[in-house]
């Protein structure tokens, strides 16, 4: 019987911490799912895909849709409490979420009620060590202080506040796909960089030609008419 209960009790709390694991979806935000192409996801936020902005074209298509709360999100629900949304897309997959939410509609609230009203979603936070930081954008460190962060394998939500003004902000990722968009950035910058010198020639050699047409053609003006 003892034997049968040091086997049972390890193996109960297996099943418990897989089935929290698993009771915590992180999948979406709202109803913004992971892994949806950018017309889909324009089209939640009541916006045009062609309003997506491209970052980097290889070696992978990096693109960026921003929503602003002017704007409706037609049959979906409210904004809330949010005043932008940035969705980011790895080949046409959304790999990161990133809101801000409204200064005014946050005032008065402590980090932990914020804390409180995501882990109704997303389950239990785990609170950040003391001076974390992360950045909202991979395209520049903006050292966000973090709050708290719920995470499973796969999805991580976390809450951070500015540094410099009162403002709260959520930055949600699929890992997989939001490692391979950094990735995918690290490698455009570098290619940049390697083709910086002949795109300078290249647009030399463009300018050079601009200007010898448009000397000709003065010169084929001018010329029957000049007068000395």
């Amino acid at each position: 019987m003892i034997t049968l209960r040091r086997v049972a009790l390890p193996i109960l709390w297996v099943m418990l911490s897989v089935h929290f694991v698993h009771g915590q979806d992180l999948s979406s935000y709202r109803e913004f799912q992971f892994g949806s192409n950018l017309p889909a996801i324009a089209k939640q936020a009541g916006m045009e895909p062609s309003a997506a902005k491209m970052i980097h074209e290889r070696p992978a298509l990096i693109q960026e849709l921003t929503w602003r709360s002017p704007f409706s999100f037609g049959s979906s629900p409210q904004a809330g409490s949010a005043r932008t949304m940035i969705f980011s897309f790895y080949n046409n997959e959304l790999s990161r979420i990133v809101v801000t939410y409204d200064s005014d509609k946050t005032k008065g609230l402590t980090a932990d009620d914020l804390v409180d009203a995501i882990s109704a979603n997303y389950g239990t936070a785990v609170k950040a060590a003391p001076d974390s930081t992360i950045s909202s954008s991979p395209a520049y460190n903006d050292n966000k202080i973090v709050v708290a962060r719920w995470e499973t394998s796969q999805y991580s939500f976390t809450l951070f506040r500015s540094s410099y003004q009162p403002e709260f902000g959520l930055i949600g990722v699929s890992k997989r796909l939001d490692s391979l968009a950094q990735a995918a950035g690290i490698e455009a910058v570098k290619l940049d960089d390697q083709e910086a010198p002949q795109r300078e020639l290249d647009r030399q050699r463009k300018q050079d030609e601009q200007n010898r047409v448009a000397q000709e053609g003065a010169r084929e003006i001018n010329k029957p008419i000049f007068r000395p």
